[in-house]
């Protein structure tokens, strides 16, 4: 079906839905025509959420991506998320509901650089964020997450020379629980760098039997207060295997959902951030996707994710390192 250029606004679909009675029925009857799955990111909306035939966070999109036999693929995620699943899967269609859902993690690593950067370091081996571009990961040795990050970091002989990007919270933490020196880029994401450490306190002390959750993208005081410090993943299982029966939670607040999923009966806070009219901490990229995006991206099949493929045959053995590191440790 063709895309009218008068619907086409700043990089995704914006015809009308008001006729549609029902959407979330009318989306769900059109992927299963198809044959297409959702994949969403924890950081999602409830309601993306509970229609998500996947939930997860970027190492298990990742997995479920590589192995999944849809048609097409829709991630209800960030761009770098599509990347991901279209270097894995360069036969499927890959669809992102708005091209703007970009990463300010991404974008604080130009490639040409981080290229010039790992110049000046000839001996060291190449370790990235999975929150990168296709050309950043075709730059890389391996790929990492939050949740494989130190088990792949250990990986590596204790000798070897070893650059880190682009977060330098996440690369920090490793560094100093893993004693590496690891040579790390300078970048991070702006919500965990946006939490306000003085407020945490603050609801600690009206809450003192609240337990702090931290992903390890927040920066080291933070951290270093954390009852539990981990990726998304480990944050929502520590949060309902613990004894506690009330948390904050120092990560985008869209996992509070699953959290909520878990254990109805908890109590999960979330964390502020430093601007005093919020209450939570939410990544407007990630919020940018909504129903009726999902539904036009996945009728008109636009817009797509592209990976030029000389990237993308350098991109995919990092992520494939990553998978297989993942996979025999079990992660």
């Amino acid at each position: 079906m063709e895309v009218k250029e008068s619907w086409i606004k700043n990089g995704f679909v914006n015809e009308p839905c008001d006729k549609i009675e029902n959407i979330r029925e009318e989306f769900l009857k059109l992927k299963k025509e198809k044959n297409a799955v959702l994949m969403a990111h924890f950081y999602q909306e409830d309601d993306i959420q509970d229609i998500a035939d996947f939930v997860g966070d970027s190492l298990a999109l990742a997995q479920y991506a590589s192995k999944t036999d849809a048609d097409i693929i829709i991630v209800a995620g960030v761009h770098f998320m599509g990347e991901t699943a279209k270097i894995l899967s360069p036969e499927k269609t890959v669809l992102i509901p708005d091209l703007n859902a970009g990463c300010s993690l991404a974008d604080s690593c130009p490639p040409d650089e981080f290229e010039e950067f790992i110049k000046n370091y000839p001996e060291h081996k190449v370790i990235t964020y999975v929150n990168t571009s296709a050309k950043i990961k075709a730059l890389s040795d391996v790929v990492v997450t939050s949740t494989n990050a130190k088990a792949i970091v250990d990986s590596f002989d204790k000798e070897e020379k070893l650059i880190f990007g682009p977060d330098r919270n996440l690369g920090n933490y490793i560094n100093g629980i893993t004693g590496r020196e690891m040579v790390l880029w300078n970048g991070a994401c702006h919500v965990h760098e946006k939490f306000s450490l003085e407020k945490i306190l603050d609801l600690k002390k009206e809450h003192p039997d609240a337990k702090l959750l931290a992903h390890p993208e927040c920066k080291k005081p933070l951290l270093m207060v954390a009852d539990h410090v981990g990726s998304t993943a480990a944050l929502l299982k520590y949060s309902f295997t613990d004894n506690a029966n009330k948390f904050i939670v120092a990560t985008e607040s869209g996992i509070l959902h699953q959290m909520r999923i878990k254990s109805p009966n908890k109590t999960f806070i979330p964390a502020p951030p430093n601007d005093s009219t919020c209450a939570c901490n939410d990544c407007n990229f990630m919020r940018l996707n909504t129903m009726e995006k999902l539904y036009n991206a996945l009728r008109y099949s636009w817009p797509s994710v592209e990976v030029e493929e000389s990237i993308r045959v350098k991109a995919v053995k990092p992520i494939e390192r990553m998978l297989d590191i993942s996979e025999r440790l079990g992660l």
